[in-house]
């Protein structure tokens, strides 16, 4: 099939590049030169294990191509995507603006039938709205239909091509046997393509990760009464998470969810809530935990310090908002970094992908080290907020060396509690025990 997708974000790009892998002739189109200029120089934007191999083989192939014209980009397409930003606004809404200005442009363009899918999250009635703007300037047929992405950073390659269901909202049947076709490939094994009207395919995205937050801000709520009543919350993690009910993912406790989508669906989400007057009170629950958990190191290491951090040196390993990838959007590092170099502190950083991403934020007003253990040289202690793998088995005698005190503050529980007795750190993490190193007098 003849593909064109609008907008080479994460979201366009995974996609376009994933439907070329099965055949079809795709081309991305964006109103940025430069991105497209470095994308048709074999330059990718994003950080995503396993597309600079699909990517390179489908430009190879002639599968894959990228241009600023718009025009030229849907010719003769039969599924153009919308693959557009719908950044929050001051009030928590999703700004269709992009979207809308895109469905305006479409209409004049359309020579033939075409199905066009909002791959966007966008709120309820999105649809709708998009038909509207694209039936002002058009008389040709054309069908809108609802496509919601389940994509997880670091792993949507395998999630697009091995997907455990797709959506697709749409009431015409004509779109939807060409829905069908298009996703075939990727169904074979059986999961599901479920349809359904426009609205409840854009409310499935809003409720899919709506909920994935609430499961993960519940746990930070079990972790912290943890913290207080002298539980684990890893051994309850492992409790409940063996419960076929509940299920063992998106269980563990830590320093609060970040990312380009559970921020901004969950307060889309509210927001539609009370447009429509509804007091969804999980949602602001979830929202109020998130926003406090993402800093509960900062007390605990105010206080570990005496209240005065001025001139104190902090490592931190790890930048994006989770491991595998680039974003650091809503990441809950940042906030702790400016925290600190507001209490007078100095601080390095070490991620294996982000660091050029938050240079752009911070600039020179903190270090960045080219290994995680040059991070560590002459620091007073070693915060942990991205559980990226090579965290998880460090070299602790070289530590030793580096770090002033054996002190590591872990926002995501990267390590065993023996395994921090055994080594004799002082540790603080989520939802367990302190440890505290145990100073042997020397002998006489």
């Amino acid at each position: 099939m003849k593909l064109a997708v609008i907008g080479t974000g994460y979201v366009g790009l995974v996609t376009g590049t994933c439907f070329a892998e099965t055949g079809n002739q795709v081309t991305c189109v964006d109103i940025d030169e430069r991105k497209v200029e470095k994308l048709n120089n074999r330059i990718i934007p994003i950080y995503e294990p396993g597309i600079d191999i699909l990517f390179n083989r489908n430009v190879d192939e002639g599968r894959l191509r990228f241009t600023t014209n718009l025009a030229d980009g849907i010719k003769d397409a039969e599924v153009i995507f919308l693959a557009l930003p719908t950044p929050p606004g001051e009030d928590g809404s999703a700004d269709l603006k992009y979207i809308l200005k895109v469905a305006d442009d479409l209409g004049p363009l359309l020579e033939n039938y075409v199905v066009v899918v909002d791959k966007s999250t966008v709120p309820v009635g999105t649809a709708e709205r998009v038909r509207e703007h694209i039936s002002r300037n058009t008389d040709r047929e054309f069908d809108v239909v609802s496509n919601p992405e389940f994509l997880r950073e670091g792993a949507a390659v395998d999630d697009f091509m091995k997907p455990d269901r797709v959506v697709i909202g749409t009431r015409s049947e004509r779109a939807k046997a060409i829905m069908n076709k298009l996703y075939a490939p990727l169904v074979r094994q059986g999961n599901p393509v479920i349809f359904m009207d426009e609205r409840s395919a854009e409310m499935t995205k809003y409720a899919a990760n709506a909920f994935l937050a609430t499961k993960i801000t519940f746990m930070n709520e079990i972790a912290n009464l943890c913290e207080l009543v002298g539980a684990n919350v890893d051994d309850i993690r492992r409790g409940i998470g063996t419960d076929s009910r509940i299920g063992k993912r998106f269980l563990f406790a830590g320093i609060g969810y970040g990312g380009s989508c559970f921020p901004k669906d969950v307060q889309a989400l509210a927001k539609t809530a009370k447009d429509f007057q509804y007091d969804f009170k999980v949602l602001k629950s979830v929202m109020a935990v998130n926003n406090y958990q993402k800093t509960k190191m900062i007390p605990l290491i105010k206080e570990h310090f005496g209240g005065d951090l001025r001139g104190k040196c902090f490592a931190v390993w790890g930048l994006a908002f989770k491991p595998y990838t680039d974003d650091i959007r809503e990441a809950p590092a940042l906030e702790n970094i400016r925290i600190l170099l507001e209490e007078g502190a100095k601080v390095t950083v070490y991620d294996p992908e982000a660091m050029d991403n938050v240079r752009n934020i911070f600039g020179n007003s903190i270090h960045y080290a080219h290994t995680q253990y040059a991070a560590l040289d002459d620091a007073d202690a070693l915060l942990i907020m991205t559980e990226w793998p090579l965290f998880r088995t460090p070299d602790f005698d070289k530590m030793n060396l580096l770090l002033k005190n054996k002190l590591i503050f872990d926002g995501r529980n990267v390590y065993e509690l023996d395994q921090m007795r055994e080594t004799g750190y002082t540790y603080y993490s989520v939802g367990r025990e302190t440890v505290n190193a145990v100073v042997t007098a020397p002998a006489s």
